[in-house]
C-alpha cells in the first residue's frame, strides 16, 4: 500500500479554544508517528472560527518540539498572502529546528474571504503570474549559497534541502507543478471536481527537476472511521455542517455531530455536500479499506493525505489508527 499522511486543519471546536485545538494538534502528530503515518500537514487558513493553524509555520514549531520522526509541513502556505522570503526565512527556521523532516506546500488561493486577504495583504491588485514568480523567488533562496554575493539572503534557510509541494484545486497548480519539476498535491478532499483531469495533465506535462525525476502526486482524502458504519456516518455530519455553514457564509467552530443531520437539508444543500465529499471514506474498518483501495486504484496516487474532520478529538484518533490498521 501507499504511504499514508495527516492534513490537519488544527479544528476548534464548538465548547473549546485554540489552546485545546494546539494540543490536540500534537497529540494526533504523536499518535500519527506511532501509527506509522508519514507525514502531518497543517493549513493556512484565516478569520476561521473553527481553524487554529492560521499561523502556520508557529504551530508546526510546536508539534516539530513534540515529535520525533513524523515529517511536518505545510499543505500549505497560501503564498500570495506573504513575501517569500518571509517563508523562506520560517521554514528555514523549522528544518534547522528539525532537520530532515520539514516539508513545504505552496498554495495560490487566500485561505479565506476577500476582506480578510485584503488584511493579509493590503493589496489585491495580482495577478496570475505572480504566483509562479514567488514560487521561483522562494526556491532561490532555499538555493542559494553563502559568498555568491547576493545581496538579499534567508537566514535560515539558505542552502538547506527543504522539498517543495505545489497544492491546487484546479489545472493551474498541475501545469505549473510539472514545469517545475515538483510534487503535486491536489486538493481532492473538498474540491474534487478537477481532480483526474488535474492529475493527467501534471503527469502528461512533468519536466524532471534536482528535487524530483518522476512526477509524485499526492491526492486528499477524508477518512471517518469507526467500529461501525452507522457511528461513522453521525461522526462525519460534524464537517457536512461545518462545510453548509462556510458555503452559506456563516463558518463556525467544528459542532458536534447531529444525527441523521443530511435529511434535514434542502436538495441543494445535500447536492453540495454530496459534490464535496465525493473523495470520502466513511464507515467501519472494511467500508474504509474498500473505498480506499478503489480510490487508489482508481486515480494511481503515490501517496494520501488523510483529513477526518470529527468533533471529539478520541474518535479522531480512533479513526486514524481504524484506517492505519484496515489499510496494514
Amino acid at each position: 500500500m501507499i504511504p499514508f499522511s495527516i492534513l490537519d486543519l488544527a479544528p476548534i471546536v464548538e465548547g473549546a479554544d485554540a489552546g485545546a485545538a494546539f494540543r490536540n494538534a500534537l497529540d494526533l502528530a504523536r499518535h500519527g508517528e506511532r501509527l506509522g503515518y508519514r507525514r502531518y500537514w497543517m493549513a493556512e487558513h484565516h478569520s476561521m472560527p473553527g481553524i487554529a493553524s492560521a499561523a502556520t509555520a508557529v504551530g508546526l514549531a510546536y508539534v516539530g518540539a513534540g515529535t520525533s520522526t513524523i515529517r511536518i509541513g505545510a499543505g500549505g502556505i497560501m503564498l500570495p498572502n506573504h513575501a517569500p522570503l518571509v517563508i523562506a526565512e520560517q521554514f528555514g527556521t523549522l528544518e534547522s529546528l528539525f532537520p530532515g523532516r520539514v516539508d513545504l506546500g505552496l498554495g495560490r488561493a487566500p485561505g479565506t474571504d476577500r476582506a480578510a486577504a485584503y488584511a493579509l495583504r493590503r493589496n489585491l491588485a495580482s495577478d496570475e503570474n505572480q504566483f509562479p514568480r514567488d514560487v521561483v523567488e522562494l526556491m532561490d533562496y532555499f538555493r542559494a549559497a553563502p559568498g555568491d554575493g547576493r545581496q538579499v539572503r534567508a537566514i535560515p534557510g539558505e542552502s538547506l534541502d527543504i522539498p517543495v509541494w505545489i497544492l491546487g484545486s484546479s489545472l493551474f497548480g498541475a501545469q505549473l507543478a510539472a514545469h517545475l519539476g515538483l510534487p503535486y498535491a491536489f486538493a481532492s478532499h473538498f474540491a474534487p471536481a478537477q481532480m483526474e483531469e488535474a492529475v493527467a495533465v501534471y503527469r502528461h506535462r512533468f519536466q524532471p527537476s534536482k528535487q524530483l525525476d518522476k512526477p509524485y502526486v499526492m491526492l486528499g482524502f477524508n477518512a471517518f472511521a469507526a467500529d461501525t458504519d452507522e457511528e461513522a456516518q453521525l461522526f462525519a455530519t460534524s464537517v457536512q455542517q461545518a462545510f453548509v455553514a462556510l458555503r452559506t457564509g456563516h463558518p463556525t467552530k467544528l459542532p458536534p455531530p447531529v444525527r441523521n443531520y443530511a435529511e434535514t437539508l434542502p436538495a441543494s444543500a445535500r447536492a453540495i455536500l454530496d459534490q464535496v465529499l465525493t473523495c470520502s471514506a466513511i464507515g467501519s474498518a472494511a467500508t474504509v479499506r474498500a473505498a480506499i483501495e478503489a480510490f487508489v486504484n482508481g486515480t494511481g496516487a503515490d501517496e494520501l493525505m488523510i483529513t477526518s474532520q470529527i468533533y471529539d478529538h478520541e474518535a479522531r484518533l480512533r479513526s486514524y489508527k481504524i484506517v492505519a490498521e484496515a489499510m496494514g
